[in-house]
C-alpha cells in the first residue's frame, strides 16, 4: 500500500471515529439565559450549572413573601388550587372554595391523608432558602411569583403537615424525607426548581445533592426558566 493510500485510510477512520462519538454523547440544550426559555438537562449536568455560593438569611421574613393569591380569580387561592390540582379523591368544593372531604398522597413519607386539615402545601425550595439563595435581590412581585407558582406543578406539593414542618425551611444538606424511596425524586425536583428560579446552592447543599444523585438515575430535566 502507498504512503498515500494508508493517510486516506487514516483520515477515514478518524472521521468515522468523530461520527460515532457525536452519536454516542448525549444531547442537551444549553442552559438557556432568558425567562420564558426552556432547559432540558440530565438532572447531574442540571445541578453542575448551578451558581455554588455562600448563603445569607440577612432581612428575611416570611411576609416578604405574599400568598396565598388568587391569581387567575376564580375564587380559589394557591394553597386550594394545589389540593384540588393533587387530590388522588376529590374533595367537595363549597362557597368560596372551601374543601371538605377528598384523599391525598403524601411522598416526603409515603402516607395517605384523609381530608385537607392536616395536610400543608410545601414549597419545595422553602421560602427562607430561596431567600438565602438569592430571592433577597427579588422585586416583591417576584417573590409574589415564586410563593404562588402553579405554572410549574413541581414548585408547590402537598404532604403531611408532620413531613412539612419537620422540614421547615432546610435544604437536602439537612433535612431529606423519611421516606428513602422518595430521596432521588426529591433531588431531581429540588433541582428543577432551582434551575426555574435561577437560585444558588451553597456547598454543603451541592455536596449533598451530588452524593443523593450520583446514586439516582441521570434523569433529564425540562423546565421553563421563570426568570
Amino acid at each position: 500500500m502507498s504512503r498515500s493510500s494508508e493517510e486516506i485510510v487514516r483520515f477515514r477512520a478518524a472521521a468515522t471515529l468523530a461520527t460515532l462519538t457525536a452519536l454516542l454523547v448525549p444531547t442537551t440544550v444549553a442552559h438557556a439565559a432568558d425567562p420564558g426559555e426552556d432547559v432540558t438537562l440530565p438532572v447531574r449536568d442540571a445541578l453542575a450549572t448551578l451558581t455554588v455560593a455562600d448563603e445569607s438569611r440577612e432581612g428575611y421574613e416570611r411576609t416578604k413573601f405574599k400568598h396565598w393569591v388568587d391569581a387567575d380569580r376564580d375564587g380559589c387561592h394557591t394553597r386550594s388550587e394545589v389540593l384540588l390540582e393533587e387530590a388522588v379523591t376529590p374533595p367537595e368544593q363549597g362557597a368560596r372554595c372551601t374543601l371538605t372531604g377528598g384523599r391525598w398522597y403524601s411522598p416526603y413519607d409515603d402516607r395517605y391523608i384523609e381530608g385537607p386539615r392536616t395536610i400543608d402545601i410545601d414549597h419545595y425550595v422553602p421560602l427562607a432558602e430561596s431567600w438565602d439563595s438569592g430571592a433577597s435581590a427579588w422585586t416583591p412581585a417576584e417573590r409574589e411569583a415564586y410563593a404562588n407558582d402553579l405554572d410549574d406543578k413541581r414548585s408547590l406539593i402537598a404532604v403531611t403537615a408532620t413531613s412539612n414542618r419537620s422540614k421547615a425551611d432546610q435544604d437536602p444538606a439537612t433535612w431529606m424525607p423519611p421516606a428513602a424511596g422518595y430521596h432521588c425524586a426529591y433531588a431531581t425536583t429540588w433541582v428543577t426548581v432551582k434551575t426555574r428560579w435561577k437560585l444558588a446552592i451553597d456547598p454543603a447543599e451541592a455536596t449533598a445533592l451530588t452524593s443523593t444523585l450520583n446514586e439516582c438515575p441521570n434523569t433529564p430535566i425540562e423546565v421553563e426558566l421563570a426568570r
